[in-house]
Protein backbone atom coordinates (compact mmCIF):
# COMPACT_ATOMS: atom_id res chain seq x y z
CA UNK A 1 0.00 0.00 0.00
CA UNK A 2 1.30 3.45 -0.99
CA UNK A 3 1.09 5.92 1.56
CA UNK A 4 0.62 9.70 0.11
CA UNK A 5 2.55 11.59 2.42
CA UNK A 6 6.72 11.57 2.29
CA UNK A 7 7.48 10.59 6.55
CA UNK A 8 10.58 12.32 7.81
CA UNK A 9 12.79 9.34 7.22
CA UNK A 10 11.55 9.42 3.39
CA UNK A 11 11.18 13.53 3.31
CA UNK A 12 14.91 13.75 4.26
CA UNK A 13 16.16 11.16 1.97
CA UNK A 14 14.50 13.03 -1.01
CA UNK A 15 15.47 16.52 0.23
CA UNK A 16 19.39 14.45 -0.11
CA UNK A 17 18.75 13.55 -3.78
CA UNK A 18 17.50 16.88 -4.40
CA UNK A 19 20.85 18.69 -2.93
CA UNK A 20 23.22 16.09 -4.71
CA UNK A 21 21.23 16.73 -7.98
CA UNK A 22 20.88 20.75 -7.47
CA UNK A 23 24.54 20.83 -6.75
CA UNK A 24 25.87 19.16 -9.12
CA UNK A 25 25.95 22.08 -11.30
CA UNK A 26 28.51 23.32 -9.78
CA UNK A 27 30.56 19.87 -9.40
CA UNK A 28 30.19 19.72 -12.96
CA UNK A 29 31.92 23.40 -12.86
CA UNK A 30 34.98 22.97 -10.74
CA UNK A 31 34.92 18.98 -13.39
CA UNK A 32 35.11 21.50 -16.09
CA UNK A 33 38.23 23.08 -14.99
CA UNK A 34 40.02 19.90 -15.33
CA UNK A 35 38.55 17.95 -18.15
CA UNK A 36 36.97 18.80 -21.77
CA UNK A 37 33.51 18.91 -21.85
CA UNK A 38 33.47 15.80 -24.13
CA UNK A 39 35.92 13.85 -22.35
CA UNK A 40 34.42 14.13 -19.10
CA UNK A 41 31.00 13.39 -20.18
CA UNK A 42 32.20 10.21 -21.18
CA UNK A 43 33.91 9.30 -18.78
CA UNK A 44 30.99 9.91 -16.05
CA UNK A 45 28.70 7.76 -18.31
CA UNK A 46 32.17 4.88 -18.34
CA UNK A 47 32.56 4.77 -14.73
CA UNK A 48 28.50 4.60 -13.83
CA UNK A 49 28.48 1.87 -16.36
CA UNK A 50 31.94 -0.29 -15.99
CA UNK A 51 31.43 -1.56 -12.54
CA UNK A 52 27.43 -1.30 -12.61
CA UNK A 53 26.74 -3.96 -15.83
CA UNK A 54 28.23 -6.63 -13.15
CA UNK A 55 26.31 -5.72 -10.39
CA UNK A 56 23.11 -5.07 -12.22
CA UNK A 57 20.86 -7.38 -14.36
CA UNK A 58 20.03 -5.88 -17.34
CA UNK A 59 16.66 -3.93 -17.55
CA UNK A 60 13.40 -6.01 -19.30
CA UNK A 61 13.71 -3.51 -22.16
CA UNK A 62 14.98 -3.98 -26.26
CA UNK A 63 18.41 -2.68 -27.42
CA UNK A 64 16.94 -0.63 -29.51
CA UNK A 65 15.23 1.67 -26.56
CA UNK A 66 17.88 1.08 -23.92
CA UNK A 67 20.30 2.63 -26.79
CA UNK A 68 17.74 5.50 -27.72
CA UNK A 69 17.87 6.32 -23.76
CA UNK A 70 21.48 6.72 -23.54
CA UNK A 71 22.37 8.26 -26.64
CA UNK A 72 19.80 10.72 -25.86
CA UNK A 73 20.43 11.69 -21.93
CA UNK A 74 24.43 10.77 -22.61
CA UNK A 75 25.65 12.24 -25.82
CA UNK A 76 22.36 14.81 -25.99
CA UNK A 77 21.45 15.78 -22.30
CA UNK A 78 24.64 16.10 -20.47
CA UNK A 79 26.95 15.77 -23.54
CA UNK A 80 24.91 19.91 -24.92
CA UNK A 81 25.54 20.85 -20.85
CA UNK A 82 28.90 20.22 -20.41
CA UNK A 83 29.71 22.12 -23.68
CA UNK A 84 27.28 24.95 -22.43
CA UNK A 85 28.98 25.38 -19.19
CA UNK A 86 32.07 25.22 -20.68
CA UNK A 87 32.49 29.15 -20.46
CA UNK A 88 28.77 29.48 -22.17
CA UNK A 89 26.52 29.17 -18.87
CA UNK A 90 26.84 29.82 -15.31
CA UNK A 91 26.30 26.87 -13.36
CA UNK A 92 22.97 28.26 -11.08
CA UNK A 93 21.03 29.64 -14.65
CA UNK A 94 21.90 25.88 -15.98
CA UNK A 95 20.00 24.64 -13.32
CA UNK A 96 17.01 26.44 -13.49
CA UNK A 97 16.82 26.68 -17.90
CA UNK A 98 17.27 22.86 -18.03
CA UNK A 99 14.03 22.60 -15.97
CA UNK A 100 12.18 23.40 -19.00
CA UNK A 101 12.33 19.65 -19.97
CA UNK A 102 8.97 19.26 -17.97
CA UNK A 103 6.92 21.23 -20.68
CA UNK A 104 9.02 19.53 -23.67
CA UNK A 105 8.13 16.37 -21.90
CA UNK A 106 4.41 17.46 -22.25
CA UNK A 107 4.63 18.56 -25.75
CA UNK A 108 5.81 15.45 -26.66
CA UNK A 109 3.71 13.12 -24.99
CA UNK A 110 0.78 14.87 -26.52
CA UNK A 111 2.68 14.92 -30.03
CA UNK A 112 2.48 11.27 -29.45
CA UNK A 113 -1.11 11.03 -28.02
CA UNK A 114 -3.13 13.75 -30.14
CA UNK A 115 -4.05 15.25 -26.77
CA UNK A 116 -4.31 18.79 -27.00
CA UNK A 117 -2.97 21.48 -24.36
CA UNK A 118 -5.33 23.08 -21.84
CA UNK A 119 -5.37 26.20 -20.09
CA UNK A 120 -3.53 25.85 -17.02
CA UNK A 121 -0.60 23.84 -19.27
CA UNK A 122 -0.69 27.10 -21.60
CA UNK A 123 -0.31 29.41 -18.43
CA UNK A 124 2.59 27.03 -17.07
CA UNK A 125 4.49 27.44 -20.75
CA UNK A 126 3.76 31.23 -21.01
CA UNK A 127 5.31 31.55 -17.33
CA UNK A 128 8.09 29.43 -18.12
CA UNK A 129 9.02 31.07 -21.22
CA UNK A 130 8.81 34.75 -19.76
CA UNK A 131 11.41 33.83 -17.52
CA UNK A 132 13.87 32.37 -20.13
CA UNK A 133 12.86 35.33 -22.61
CA UNK A 134 14.10 37.94 -19.27
CA UNK A 135 17.29 35.49 -19.08
CA UNK A 136 17.70 35.86 -22.92
CA UNK A 137 17.52 39.80 -22.43
CA UNK A 138 20.60 39.22 -19.76
CA UNK A 139 22.90 37.45 -21.86
CA UNK A 140 26.94 38.82 -21.41
CA UNK A 141 30.08 37.20 -20.48
CA UNK A 142 28.74 34.46 -18.39
CA UNK A 143 25.75 33.73 -19.84
CA UNK A 144 25.84 33.86 -24.05
CA UNK A 145 23.26 33.28 -26.73
CA UNK A 146 25.56 30.06 -27.66
CA UNK A 147 25.03 28.83 -23.75
CA UNK A 148 21.43 29.35 -23.09
CA UNK A 149 20.27 27.85 -26.62
CA UNK A 150 23.08 24.40 -25.54
CA UNK A 151 20.82 23.85 -22.70
CA UNK A 152 17.34 24.11 -24.02
CA UNK A 153 18.64 21.66 -26.56
CA UNK A 154 19.55 19.55 -23.65
CA UNK A 155 16.62 19.90 -22.08
CA UNK A 156 15.10 18.69 -25.32
CA UNK A 157 17.18 16.00 -25.61
CA UNK A 158 16.13 15.32 -21.71
CA UNK A 159 12.54 15.12 -22.64
CA UNK A 160 12.94 12.74 -25.46
CA UNK A 161 14.87 10.75 -23.56
CA UNK A 162 12.23 10.46 -20.81
CA UNK A 163 9.38 9.61 -23.48
CA UNK A 164 12.19 6.35 -24.73
CA UNK A 165 11.93 5.89 -20.97
CA UNK A 166 8.28 5.97 -20.36
CA UNK A 167 7.83 3.59 -23.60
CA UNK A 168 10.50 1.11 -22.59
CA UNK A 169 8.75 0.75 -18.58
CA UNK A 170 11.72 -0.70 -17.49
CA UNK A 171 11.00 -2.57 -14.17
CA UNK A 172 14.02 -1.00 -12.16
CA UNK A 173 15.41 2.25 -13.08
CA UNK A 174 18.57 2.48 -11.81
CA UNK A 175 19.67 -0.75 -13.86
CA UNK A 176 18.13 1.05 -17.17
CA UNK A 177 20.04 4.11 -16.43
CA UNK A 178 23.43 2.13 -15.73
CA UNK A 179 23.04 0.27 -18.71
CA UNK A 180 21.71 3.06 -20.52
CA UNK A 181 25.21 4.49 -20.15
CA UNK A 182 27.32 2.17 -22.07
CA UNK A 183 25.90 3.69 -25.29
CA UNK A 184 26.55 6.76 -23.81
CA UNK A 185 30.07 6.68 -23.40
CA UNK A 186 31.36 5.76 -26.79
CA UNK A 187 29.79 8.46 -28.54
CA UNK A 188 31.16 10.74 -25.89
CA UNK A 189 34.39 9.86 -26.06
CA UNK A 190 35.03 9.72 -29.82
CA UNK A 191 34.01 13.67 -29.74
CA UNK A 192 36.44 14.05 -27.33
CA UNK A 193 38.94 12.17 -29.69
CA UNK A 194 37.88 14.78 -32.99
CA UNK A 195 37.12 17.59 -30.85
CA UNK A 196 40.35 17.71 -27.97
CA UNK A 197 42.46 15.21 -29.80
CA UNK A 198 44.57 12.26 -28.21
CA UNK A 199 47.55 15.16 -26.73
CA UNK A 200 45.01 16.99 -24.84
CA UNK A 201 43.12 13.80 -23.47
CA UNK A 202 46.03 12.82 -22.08
CA UNK A 203 47.64 15.65 -20.49
CA UNK A 204 44.13 16.41 -18.99
CA UNK A 205 44.25 12.28 -17.72
CA UNK A 206 47.82 13.43 -16.56
CA UNK A 207 47.49 16.41 -14.96
CA UNK A 208 43.88 16.26 -13.24
CA UNK A 209 43.85 17.14 -9.65
CA UNK A 210 42.02 14.81 -7.36
CA UNK A 211 39.50 17.76 -6.96
CA UNK A 212 38.80 16.28 -10.58
CA UNK A 213 38.79 12.82 -10.01
CA UNK A 214 36.42 13.79 -6.93
CA UNK A 215 34.26 15.55 -9.58
CA UNK A 216 33.58 12.50 -11.96
CA UNK A 217 33.31 9.89 -9.05
CA UNK A 218 30.47 12.64 -7.82
CA UNK A 219 29.06 12.52 -11.12
CA UNK A 220 28.94 9.27 -11.63
CA UNK A 221 28.09 7.40 -8.09
CA UNK A 222 26.37 10.18 -6.16
CA UNK A 223 24.68 12.07 -8.94
CA UNK A 224 23.56 8.87 -10.41
CA UNK A 225 23.52 6.01 -7.97
CA UNK A 226 23.16 7.90 -5.42
CA UNK A 227 20.14 9.85 -6.89
CA UNK A 228 18.43 7.47 -9.63
CA UNK A 229 18.72 4.24 -6.70
CA UNK A 230 16.98 6.78 -3.85
CA UNK A 231 14.69 7.89 -6.16
CA UNK A 232 13.43 4.71 -7.39
CA UNK A 233 13.12 3.49 -4.02
CA UNK A 234 11.02 6.47 -3.18
CA UNK A 235 8.82 5.96 -6.19
CA UNK A 236 8.16 2.31 -5.20
CA UNK A 237 6.41 3.43 -2.04
CA UNK A 238 4.71 7.07 -2.52
CA UNK A 239 2.66 7.75 -5.73
CA UNK A 240 4.82 9.85 -8.41
CA UNK A 241 2.17 13.06 -7.44
CA UNK A 242 3.94 12.77 -3.49
CA UNK A 243 7.38 12.48 -4.51
CA UNK A 244 7.66 14.52 -8.63
CA UNK A 245 7.13 17.68 -6.77
CA UNK A 246 10.49 17.72 -5.06
CA UNK A 247 11.90 18.09 -8.12
CA UNK A 248 11.15 21.96 -7.85
CA UNK A 249 13.97 21.90 -5.92
CA UNK A 250 16.31 21.45 -8.16
CA UNK A 251 17.23 24.75 -9.31
CA UNK A 252 16.84 26.40 -6.01
CA UNK A 253 20.05 24.38 -5.14
CA UNK A 254 21.84 24.62 -8.08
CA UNK A 255 21.43 28.39 -7.53
CA UNK A 256 22.19 28.72 -3.75
CA UNK A 257 24.82 26.39 -4.24
CA UNK A 258 26.60 28.90 -7.33
CA UNK A 259 25.81 31.19 -4.97
CA UNK A 260 27.52 29.67 -2.35
CA UNK A 261 30.38 28.07 -3.25
CA UNK A 262 31.56 29.91 -6.84
CA UNK A 263 29.85 33.55 -5.94
CA UNK A 264 27.75 33.53 -8.89
CA UNK A 265 25.85 37.23 -9.10
CA UNK A 266 22.36 36.79 -7.98
CA UNK A 267 20.78 40.04 -9.12
CA UNK A 268 17.03 41.04 -9.21
CA UNK A 269 16.80 40.05 -12.93
CA UNK A 270 17.91 36.39 -12.12
CA UNK A 271 15.97 36.04 -9.45
CA UNK A 272 12.84 37.07 -11.48
CA UNK A 273 13.25 34.80 -14.08
CA UNK A 274 14.25 32.23 -11.68
CA UNK A 275 10.53 33.10 -9.61
CA UNK A 276 8.94 32.79 -13.55
CA UNK A 277 10.37 30.06 -14.58
CA UNK A 278 9.31 27.90 -11.06
CA UNK A 279 5.91 29.96 -10.79
CA UNK A 280 5.51 28.08 -14.26
CA UNK A 281 6.67 24.38 -13.55
CA UNK A 282 4.68 24.92 -9.85
CA UNK A 283 1.75 25.31 -11.62
CA UNK A 284 2.14 22.56 -14.39
CA UNK A 285 2.60 19.97 -10.81
CA UNK A 286 0.35 21.44 -8.32
CA UNK A 287 -2.59 22.41 -10.22
CA UNK A 288 -4.16 18.98 -11.35
CA UNK A 289 -3.52 18.20 -7.84
CA UNK A 290 -5.49 20.85 -6.28
CA UNK A 291 -8.49 20.87 -9.17
CA UNK A 292 -8.97 17.47 -7.95
CA UNK A 293 -8.96 18.17 -4.24
CA UNK A 294 -11.72 21.20 -5.17
CA UNK A 295 -13.89 18.68 -7.09
CA UNK A 296 -13.67 15.77 -4.35
CA UNK A 297 -14.49 18.89 -1.61
CA UNK A 298 -17.48 20.04 -4.06
CA UNK A 299 -20.93 18.99 -2.88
Amino acid sequence: MQHTTLNLRHGLLALAVMAVWGSNFVVIRFGLDQFPPFLFAGLRFTLAAVPGIMLLPRPDVTWRNLAAYGLLIGAGQFGLLFLAMDGHVSPGLASLVIQVQVFFTIFLAMARSGERLRRFQILACLLAVAGIVVIAAHVNRHTTPLGLVLVLLAAGCWASGNIVAREGRPDNFLAYVVWGSLFSAPPLLVLSLLVDGPVAICHALSHASLGGWGALVWQSLGNSWFGYASWGFLLARYPSATVAPMALLVPVFGMGTAVLWLGEPMPLWKLAAAALVLLGLSVSVFYPRLRRGWLTAAP
